[in-house]
């Protein structure tokens, strides 16, 4: 919110100063914080295609960089200039009061981010009879092992509604909090699946220049999540299946997102905020909340 106000009240300034003088230098010098966020964005995608390189996925064309970037920028803009500071509130989480005899949903985010990620999904879930609550993670910058608490409670309340285990739908570093509640609560029964959209689980290389508790729990081969793999069952992981792009400019080398004894599912030519904004990977994973897994081909952009 205070970087929304910020952008407005410069936007706003800049005009007001140079309008009179020079209207198309205004707009220009006005939207400066687009171009960095454009310019940011485009340097991701170069330092993830170069991981890429060395990594077992199809490596990215131009043309669908090109379509990533632009999409990504689109996708910050809605995500956090719009949905996340005004409307991270609205919809409710909704647990009907008679049971649909569905499968209930509880939706994680990820760094950076509120429940205001998921607005789409929750209208989905609604019409389709799926209840759901969608969590905040707490504090923003804190360790990953102290989100466990809220998931829980999280699926508390929706196994109540549902008499059901719920499937966990989670973006990026929400990933990690739903396997730190499953390690923290011994929680394997309570849950049907997890469905991870771009997690770092073996961490990602941008984390190296994070400061933050959480950001450094994320580096690549970090003593967190090498604990966080060696103290879970080698049966957990069945119950996950792990989205990744070969255009994921916040989580690459794109193999990263993957976790060993998983299902996967490749999603090319999407970038890591717009892979959950993505009509195909929104539809794919609703089909998979009730049925068993199945054997799902690539997305190609």
């Amino acid at each position: 919110m205070t970087f929304l106000l910020f952008a407005l009240v410069y936007g706003a300034a800049c005009l007001v100063w140079w309008w009179p003088q020079q209207p198309l230098w205004a707009v220009l010098v006005a939207l400066l914080p687009l171009w960095g966020l454009a310019a940011v964005l485009a340097i991701e995608l170069v330092l993830m295609q170069r991981l890429n390189r060395r990594d077992a996925v199809p490596l990215a064309t131009a043309a669908q960089l090109l379509r990533a970037w632009w999409h990504e920028v689109g996708a910050a803009l809605l995500i956090f200039g719009w949905r996340q500071p005004l409307w991270w509130r609205s919809p409710p989480d909704w647990l009907p009061k008679q049971p649909t005899g569905l499968r209930g949903v509880v939706l994680v985010h990820g760094l950076m981010c509120n429940r205001g990620v998921w607005l789409h999904w929750l209208g989905h879930l609604r019409a389709a009879g799926h209840a759901h609550v969608a969590v905040n993670l707490e504090p923003v910058l804190g360790s990953i092992d102290g989100y466990a608490k809220a998931i829980d409670e999280a699926v508390r309340r929706v196994t109540e509604a549902t008499g059901l285990p719920p499937v966990l739908v989670c973006h990026s570093m929400g990933g990690l909090a739903a396997r730190a509640w499953l390690r923290a609560y011994a929680a394997d029964a309570r849950v049907h699946r997890v469905l991870t959209l771009g997690t770092p689980h073996a961490g990602t290389w941008l984390a190296r220049f994070s400061r933050t508790e959480n950001g450094r729990q994320m580096r690549m081969n970090s003593d967190w999540l090498q604990a966080l793999k060696a103290q879970e069952p080698p049966s957990r992981a069945k119950l996950f299946v792990c989205w990744y792009s070969n255009c994921d400019n916040i989580v690459f080398p794109a193999t990263v997102a993957a976790l060993p004894g998983a299902q996967h599912r490749l999603v090319t030519g999407v970038a890591h905020v717009q892979m959950v904004l993505d009509p195909q990977v929104v539809q794919a994973c609703l089909r998979e909340l009730e049925a068993p897994v199945p054997e799902l081909p690539a997305l190609t952009r």
